[in-house]
């Protein structure tokens, strides 16, 4: 009885105070009522096509909205080839065809939230990635209508999970706060990234363990993450996300 105490208290500290925190953060915070009123234009954070003539790669994310928006984040990917005249973005959403391509402008605001870098990369490195990021993306299981579930996946951020683990040179993983990034396509329990550098244990994006050198260390319940990132040190905390040494390109 006193071990099941103990667990209990150890999963409310570690997991439920910090999302009751940072739900009451977003509770008090000045944020659109509705998806009408959200900002959706450009953030100004990427440079014209035209002005960047080299290939480049980025991930972003953001907030999403609503109660949501707690705990939640949306997260995308964005290419641009050599001396290509634009960026393309890939998003996978919850309605009509679900991996929109160029719906958005390439750094927009999701819900009125900025857009955070997780990571970029430029030039010859980023020109060898981008066929693999578009294989990946053609390979991706859930991308038919009904190929979207809100929680606890497979969605947006299940979609750009599977390119990163699909193409393990982008070197990281989403932020934890990422809801939906540990389901594993096809609802395998165990899954090895291609270069064997991220070790991943998860029941349906529900429960489950990650494990390597751009996880760190994770644990993961209901879609929430708690951590240590050993490589680039830092903490993470559910709903509050990654906190530690800034690290170049990534969040």
């Amino acid at each position: 009885m006193r071990f099941v105490k103990r667990f209990f208290v150890l999963v409310f500290v570690i997991f439920l105070l910090p999302a009751i925190a940072s739900a009451g953060l977003w509770a008090i915070r000045d944020k659109p009522s509705s998806w009408r009123e959200a900002k959706w234009s450009s953030s100004g954070l990427l440079p014209s096509a035209n002005d960047q003539r080299q290939a480049a790669v980025y991930v972003f994310s953001a907030m999403t909205g609503g109660f949501k928006g707690a705990l939640a984040s949306h997260a995308w990917i964005v290419t641009k080839k050599k001396n290509a005249a634009r960026y393309n973005r890939y998003d996978k959403v919850g309605w009509g065809n679900p991996i929109r391509i160029n719906n958005y402008p390439p750094d927009a605001f999701w819900y009125s939230n900025p857009p955070r870098q997780v990571v970029s990369i430029k030039g010859a490195e980023a020109e060898r990635l981008i066929p693999q990021i578009e294989k990946a993306i053609a390979a991706y299981p859930y991308a038919k209508q009904g190929g979207y579930t809100i929680y606890p996946g497979p969605n947006s951020n299940t979609f750009v999970a599977h390119v990163l683990r699909s193409v393990p040179e982008l070197g990281v993983a989403l932020p934890p706060d990422a809801v939906g990034r540990d389901y594993v396509p096809n609802a395998a329990f165990f899954h090895v990234d291609d270069d064997w550098k991220d070790v991943h244990l998860s029941w349906r994006g529900l429960i489950g363990v990650a494990a390597g050198a751009r996880s760190g260390l994770e644990v993961h319940l209901l879609g929430l993450v708690a951590g240590i990132d050993v490589v680039n040190p830092g903490v993470k905390i559910p709903g509050l996300g990654w906190f530690g040494v800034q690290r170049t390109g990534k969040i």
